[in-house]
């Protein structure tokens, strides 16, 4: 090869996910949506006040923190996946080149395409479509069905296998620079930030803000569903509860009190995020 036409990591783990995709092209009305909890913090510092310093979404390898397993590590889970889904691509790639995490929201569901991962989301712009891939079902899992823009049955495959609403996602990698100020739509936020500081940051953001339906859950209906986490995640839904309600905002308020594991927390969440849908559209 001669000098300067070297490939991309970006490229190669593109062109190696397109020779194993099948399928026809997305509807172009289709986008991908990056799902997080918008009142953390990191590095020390309110996730969105990281982001607008930044200014691109940046994956676990370089925030060590994320929604999932905390796997982002040289010879890590996340590592392992990566390697084998994209070939070795990255391998040998800075943290900072590696792709970024999201879901095709092929439901066109307006809370987002995986709420397991977060309450609100950054929705893409179409033209960040040409430099995604997809796995169905989710990297962890050693998928064999694959897609790209151009090429993508997994939506259908999806549906067709009535997984639960949390476990439906068509997993999404952006490769190449997430940047806010170009490929972002908008920040969809949940509305129990209306009016707070996570809503002040994330006017600082260069991208436009719009917020969904929301998610929130009284205490008697949590306690409905003691076998779908666990009735221990239930218990500390309850003892968490604001006046008999959860919603996005007060789990993050138990999380900051440093009182509760927060992987349990995590578990309260999917109780929300599964149970706790507003009035709105959407499945």
């Amino acid at each position: 090869m001669r000098p300067g036409t070297e490939v991309s990591p970006q490229d190669r783990a593109l062109r190696h996910v397109a020779a194993r995709s099948r399928g026809g092209p997305l509807a172009p009305d289709l986008r991908v949506t990056l799902h997080f909890h918008p009142d953390r913090a990191a590095d020390g510092l309110p996730v969105l006040t990281g982001m607008a310093r930044d200014g691109v979404y940046l994956s676990q390898f370089v925030t060590g923190t994320g929604n999932g397993g905390l796997t982002a590590r040289p010879g890590g889970d996340r590592w392992r996946w990566e390697s084998r889904l994209f070939a070795g691509a990255y391998d040998d790639a800075p943290a900072v080149q590696r792709p970024v995490y999201g879901a095709l929201n092929h439901r066109r569901d307006v809370r987002g395409a995986a709420p397991r991962f977060g309450s609100s989301y950054f929705r893409l712009t179409a033209d960040t479509l040409a430099r995604t891939t997809f796995c169905y079902p989710d990297s962890s899992t050693d998928p064999s069905d694959f897609g790209t823009a151009d090429r993508c049955a997994l939506a259908a495959l999806a549906e067709a296998e009535g997984r639960d609403l949390l476990d439906d996602h068509v997993e999404a990698h952006l490769h190449g620079p997430v940047r806010f100020d170009r490929d972002v739509e908008a920040l969809v936020l949940d509305p129990s930030y209306r009016g707070t500081p996570v809503e002040d940051a994330a006017r600082r953001l260069p991208c436009p803000v719009a917020w969904h339906p929301g998610f929130a859950l009284t205490v008697p209906e949590l306690r409905r569903h003691p076998e779908y986490r666990g009735r221990e995640y239930v218990d500390l839904g309850a003892e968490i509860a604001v006046r008999g309600r959860l919603d996005p905002r007060t789990i993050g308020d138990a999380v900051r009190t440093g009182r509760h594991d927060p992987q349990d927390l995590k578990k309260v969440w999917h109780l929300v995020a599964r149970f706790g849908r507003t009035a709105g559209a959407g499945p």
